[in-house]
């Protein structure tokens, strides 16, 4: 075979060398074709050829390193990230922005400049300004460009939904009978109920605060009375005395004189007498008209209507907020918060965190997947939503056809949901970062967490309560990492690569 190629060659001579070499080009050629082909262009900064809205959500994609913001109507602005290198990585999952500081200086890393800053963990995880070489470089927070990071700053809100996937995630269209209903009744006249109920807090504040100093005051004057009571007791008795042993000497009295000596301290004892009675009755009838039980019990009952409408009027202002629930297979429990922009010293502002009580998943046992949905925009049928899927389980319908929300839940939620409102679903249980000054913080447990796990967990925090010791009816208490996420478990098994998503605009 060699003999023959060979006599071929000489056959064919010059013509079949160039003819196999253009061959050997065209074929590298496209090889080189196919190879650029396949490598997605670097991403680029990129705003929406119509007017913006108020971002609701961003995504940020570690995969390719972009992150795109959302508002009601689709995607507004995207550009370049930086995100954690390897043994620093980026927390996947699922937060919101908890602060923003338009020239913040690290407390971690020798004071660096992180311009623009908007944080989404109180343990230095954010969004910011800073380098992008091109390739995750960060110790764990998300760069932006700089000018990128300054245009967006004062278009964002506390409460902002971040969602950081490990591969490319887009919203897209969703509907489904368990996601919230408004009463459009309901929504209308929520913002004269909370008015009316703020009123009435108020009044009843002003009632339990007058029949405590009442009660206080029957409590002090009942004490003093007691004591002049014994007083004057002791006085009555003394003047008796004095009366009883005058009659004894007048009547022992020989002469005319001592009689009337004694006669005359007769009138005074009894006048004594006769007075410290009086003041004796005047004590008593005083001390009877005190009703220091009655007093006490009005107090109480005063103090219970103060809570009452405290906690009416707590919740009527709340509804007036876009509500945010969480629901995890982890611990079988539904979780719901809303912002109170109730500002805390320490910086950020404090989240109502009255309801969490278990709910049924069917199949607990089978992942569930972690997905986040959306109401976008009112619309016709009461909200409009959207669903963003970033770990793998079931697909976002089937998770919610798994999921029974307990009605009473549905009942204080549901007529008032607004825009901005979302349902998370997930696997995962809170991480330890949730507290007293965020929304809910998730991370995804099968993803690396290097720029999370060696930053100092946030612990001991105050968490937002129903009790009716702080102003507005929002309390606090302490608790120590309320359900703990571990910061580095073992991944699962069953790594996935997410397919893109069909977009929704």
């Amino acid at each position: 075979m060699m003999a023959q190629s060979a006599v071929e060659m000489r056959r064919w001579g010059g013509p079949a060398i160039v003819t196999l070499a253009a061959m050997a080009a065209l074929a590298a050629l496209t090889a080189d074709a196919a190879a650029r082909q396949e490598r997605p262009a670097p991403p680029t900064e990129a705003t929406a050829p119509r007017d913006a809205g108020e971002p609701i959500m961003a995504i940020v994609s570690i995969k390719t390193q972009q992150v795109t913001f959302y508002d009601a109507e689709g995607w507004i602005l995207r550009a370049p990230v930086s995100t954690g290198t390897t043994g620093r990585e980026t927390p996947a999952g699922i937060f919101a922005v908890i602060e923003k500081d338009e020239d913040h200086h690290s407390s971690l890393y020798d004071d660096a400049w992180m311009p623009n800053m908007q944080r989404i963990t109180w343990n230095g995880i954010a969004l910011h300004g800073g380098p992008l070489p091109g390739y995750a470089a960060s110790h764990g927070c998300v760069r932006m460009p700089y000018d990128f990071a300054e245009k967006l700053f004062d278009k964002t809100r506390i409460g902002m939904r971040v969602i950081i996937s490990p591969n490319d995630a887009a919203p897209v269209e969703f509907s489904h009978t368990a996601l919230f209903v408004p009463n459009a009744e309901a929504v209308a006249a929520a913002p004269a109920r909370a008015e009316t109920l703020a009123r009435e807090a108020e009044e009843a504040a002003k009632t339990a605060d007058k029949a405590k100093k009442a009660a206080a005051t029957a409590a002090r004057e009942t004490a003093s009375l007691t004591a002049s009571l014994r007083k004057l007791e002791w006085l009555k008795t003394r003047a008796d005395a004095e009366l009883a042993f005058a009659d004894k000497t007048l009547a022992a009295a020989k002469t005319d004189q001592a009689k009337a000596r004694v006669g005359e301290q007769k009138q005074k004892a009894a006048l004594k007498a006769e007075e410290a009675g009086t003041q004796l009755d005047t004590a008593k009838a005083a001390k009877s008209k005190l009703d220091v039980a009655a007093a006490k019990d009005t107090a109480k009952a005063a103090q219970t209507k103060k809570a009452d409408t405290a906690k009416a009027a707590s919740e009527a202002k709340l509804a007036l907020e876009p509500v945010s629930v969480y629901i995890s297979s982890a611990t079988q429990k539904i979780y719901v918060r809303r912002n109170t922009h109730k500002s805390w010293p320490d910086g950020g502002e404090v989240f109502d965190a009255t309801i969490e009580v278990p709910v049924t998943i069917r199949n607990p046992d089978k992942r569930i997947g972690t997905h986040v949905f959306t109401a976008m925009a009112r619309n016709d049928a009461g909200l409009r939503w959207t669903a963003v899927t970033i770990d793998n389980g079931d697909d976002a319908k089937d998770a919610l056809d798994r999921i029974t929300i307990p009605q009473d839940v549905l009942h204080r939620i549901a007529p008032t949901a607004l825009p901005r409102s979302s349902i998370i679903v997930s696997d995962e249980p809170l991480s330890r970062e949730t507290n007293y000054r965020t929304e809910f913080v998730a991370v995804l447990n099968n993803q690396p967490q290097g720029g999370f796990v060696t930053r100092r967990p946030s612990v001991d925090v105050p968490v937002a309560s129903g009790n009716d010791w702080g102003n507005d009816g929002f309390g606090f208490f302490f608790q120590r990492n309320w359900n703990s996420q571990p910061g580095n478990t073992r991944p699962r098994a069953g790594q996935y690569n997410q397919p893109m998503q069909q977009r929704w605009w």
